[in-house]
This record gives C-alpha cells, structure tokens and sequence, in this order.
C-alpha cells in the first residue's frame, strides 16, 4: 500500500554526528511591489544551435543578482537521552549516581545537537525569513553570509502551523531579495532554488512549478506550491525564485520513500509568508480566524448524492457545538461554495481563507442546502494552538449490505448525537464504499436515521446514488454509496 511507504519529510536540517538530533521539522500588507526587472533572456539561436537548446532558460544573472541575500542557517542545541543498557532508575533513588557514572558519553544524558538549514534576507536592516522547523528549540543559531561574515541570529518569532520563522541579526545595508506574487504564477513555468544541501553551500537547482494550492497532511493553512526542483536536507527555508528574479515561495517539505529528494517539492507562497512576519514581529504571534467545522473533499458520487451541478466545493462533515458556524446556522451536509466572495474549487482551499482574518471579522459563505444555495453570515472566532443493546434486533437493508441496530443511550452519549445505527456487519455496495463495522450511521442524504426500518426507507427513496454521514471514532465523514 503506498500510503505504508511514502512518508513526508521536513528537510530543514542536517543530521550531523553520532547521537545527534537535526532540527527539522494572500498578499501582505507589506509585501514590496514586483520590481521592474526583465526576465531572464533566452540564448540566441543561431545556424550551428540545436533548435532544443534554444529553448532552455540561463539561470546565471538569477544567481549572481540574488544569490547575495540567500544566508546558511545552523543551529546549536542539546538533546536528553535516556540511559540505556542500564537500569532505569528514579533520579532520587540512591544507586542514581553510582549507574550514572557508567553511562556511555554524557552521564546526564546531554548530548549536543548540530543542524543546518537556509533562508534569505527581507530587509536591509537583518530581517530573515526561514522555516520554524530549522529553529525549533535551537539553543543558539548562526546566520552566515556568501561574502562569509557570520552572525548570532535572535529568533523573532516561530508559527509551526505554517513552518514560518523570522530572525533578526545585528547588520545593515544588506542584500535584499526581490519579492513576487504567487498568485501570478502559473503551473508549468521555470523556478530556481537556492540553498544548502547537506551543507553544500549556495547550491542551485531549477524546475517547474508542478501544481499549485496543494494541501498536505497537518498542514490546512497552507496552498502549497509544488515543484520538481531538487530539494533536500539543508534546502528547508531557502527561497524559490521565478525567472524575473522574484522570491515566490519558501522551500520546505518533500514527499520522499528515502529521505531524500525523488521529484516532489513543496514551498510555502511567500505572500502568507509575509503575513505571517508582520504578525511576528508587530505582535509576537500569530492570530487566525476559525469557523469551527470539519471539511471533506466533494467526489463525484457526493456531488451526484447533494445534487450539485459538479464536484465542487468543501463538504461539512461535523459542525463544533457553539462554534461560529453553529452560531451562523452552518448544518452538516452543508457544502461550502463561496467564502467572501471568492469560489471554493476544494475543501483545501477553505482553511487558508478563514486563517487569513482577523478573529472577530465577518464572512459571508454561501453553502449548497437540499438543492439549492443559501447565503449565511459568520462572526469569525480565534483558532487555538492545538484544536447495551435495545429490543430492536440487527436488520439487513439488502441494497446497502449492511447488518446495522440502533444506539444505546450510552453510545448516543458517546458519539454526542440523539440517533444513530451501529454497523455491526458489512458487505455489498457498503463495503465496496470502505463503511467498516463499528462505524456509527447518522444520517443518510441529510436526514437523520433511528431504525434499520428509517434506513430502508430514506434508501428507497433515494437514486442510484446515497450519501452516508459516518462517524468513526472522533471524525465524522460522508461516504458515498452507489446502490444502482
């Protein structure tokens, strides 16, 4: 299966030593206008010329015009580690000391730590921006320039949820580079990183901009661009340029079977990059919105299921009890087409939007109810740091293959839900869907289910396609069933 072998992977730091841990894991108000710089030129074509060559870009007036305000970022810390081979003793037991003397290396424990990353200079003044993931608990960081002056680097502040970190070192009249818009670029087109692999200093490599506004595990604020530029262990924080010259993005993660870099890269857009630095250094951290749903993707048989015209939108699975969503009227089976004004193609797109105002704002979302769309209000909140058996026997509703009964009082209080059938065997279409026994059954197209009897009847009623709101575990989800 090969959600069992492909792990992400944060490539901020190199892993030096023995026994030593790595450090690894919108458009701002402030962000500077495009500078007037013209593209990089294509070479000449000429008679003796291969017509393939021609078409190849020069990277070289990108690397010698902004390589200057690209830094290396190492970093210092210590790391406790158990004793190991010997007993695991209380630190007030009184044959502590004596067994910690014989503990290999550090008898605390203390074992100090190495890693290295990049990132780039924003103001003249020794503002740099990189990933949290590269400072993270760091004791001491060391910024070092290309003309290799270096400087004791004080950590600004970190946002883990975005990877972002901005650090401030005693300098001026430094490199700068030039900042560009994301939103303005287009898949397909020519990038160029620059950073320090595996300590291998001002590294180049280029590529394509693969896709964009892609959302990742654990990381729902970001739309990252994804790219096929070579990045790996040391490259986290450095900057993606386009072919003006113009920093698009902050290099941060990999997606990798080895560890190493196989062909998928992803930067965070500078443009939420640099919202997240003014917080940073305005207020020390960083405030977001928050709705208070969960979200899934809308498939074709959800869409079929809802009757949307297509697959679109972000589908609300579970809405949070006194949560501005409840507040506004938001219902489960609701689907978010709009948010302010701007289209949401994909659940992915939902988050980044709410993260981006300020707690206490209205939004106005427009959600696709029983067929037809409705316009709702909502007073934005703050997103936190973090966030036995009835008389009734088990029936068979034979169109969906599953043997379901109905919840004790115990089970709806567990589940926080006043219905609800408990899947105790499955096969057929259900199966096929991914339903699993053990998962509860809270409503079939919208409508809440009590009985194996309600159950056969909504199913009857229903087309050639049904949507299921399961709850499995603590996450709710809607399975779409084809039952023609």
């Amino acid at each position: 299966m090969l959600a069992k072998h492909l792990r992400k992977i944060l490539v901020g730091t190199a892993v030096l030593g023995t026994l030593v841990g790595g450090y690894g894991a919108l458009v701002a108000p402030n962000m500077r206008s495009a500078h007037a710089v013209p593209a990089v030129a294509m070479p000449a074509q000429s008679a003796s010329t291969p017509v393939g060559a021609a078409l190849l870009p020069d990277f070289t007036a990108i690397v010698e015009r902004e390589g200057g305000a690209v830094v290396n970022v190492s970093v210092s810390g210590t790391m406790k580690t158990a004793m190991t081979g010997l007993p695991q003793l209380d630190p007030n037991d009184p044959f502590y000391d004596f067994f910690r003397r014989f503990q290999p290396g550090n008898p605390d424990g203390q074992y100090q730590t190495h890693g290295l990353g990049s990132g780039f200079i924003v103001s003249a003044e020794g503002i740099i921006l990189t990933n949290a993931h590269v400072v993270t608990d760091a004791n001491e960081v060391t910024v070092k320039l290309t003309d290799r002056r270096e400087f004791k680097a004080k950590v600004l502040g970190i946002d883990k949820a975005t990877d972002v970190a901005v650090l401030k070192i005693d300098a001026k009249d430094l490199p700068t580079v030039k900042l560009g818009n994301p939103q303005q670029s287009r898949v397909g087109e020519w990038v160029v990183a620059i950073g320090a692999p595996f300590g291998f200093e001002n590294s180049v490599t280029a590529g394509i901009i693969s896709a964009k506004a892609r959302s990742l595990p654990d990381s729902g604020y970001i739309p990252f661009l994804q790219t096929d530029v070579a990045i790996n262990p040391g490259n986290s924080g450095g900057p993606l340029f386009n072919m003006r010259g113009e920093v698009i993005g902050i290099n941060s993660q990999i997606y990798s079977r080895n560890g190493g870099y196989q062909g998928l890269s992803f930067a965070i857009p500078i443009d939420i990059a640099l919202k997240i630095q003014q917080q940073l250094v305005e207020h020390g951290k960083v405030s977001r919105g928050r709705l208070g749903v969960m979200i899934q993707e809308v498939n074709q048989s959800l869409a079929v299921s809802f009757g949307l015209p297509k697959p679109e939108g972000a589908l609300v699975s579970s809405v949070e009890p006194g949560s501005p969503a409840e507040k506004a009227g938001v219902e489960v089976g609701d689907v978010i087409l709009k948010f302010n004004g701007k289209e949401v193609a994909s659940s992915g797109e939902l988050p980044p939007l709410v993260a981006d105002l300020a707690p206490g704002s209205h939004a106005t979302l427009e959600v696709w109810r029983k067929g037809q769309s409705k316009a709702l209000t909502v007073s934005l909140g703050e997103a936190s740091l973090a966030q036995s058996a009835t008389n009734e026997k088990s029936a068979d509703p034979g169109r969906l293959g599953l043997a379901v009964r109905p919840l004790t009082p115990n089970e709806k209080s567990e589940v926080h839900s006043s219905a609800g059938l408990l899947v105790e065997n499955v096969g057929g279409p259900a199966a096929r869907a991914g339903v699993r026994p053990g998962d509860v059954i809270l409503a079939v197209n919208g409508s809440p289910v009590e009985s194996a009897e309600q159950l056969r009847l909504l199913t009857g009623k229903a087309g050639k396609t049904i949507a299921l709101l399961i709850q499995r575990g603590e996450t709710r989800l809607f399975v779409p069933l084809n039952i023609g």
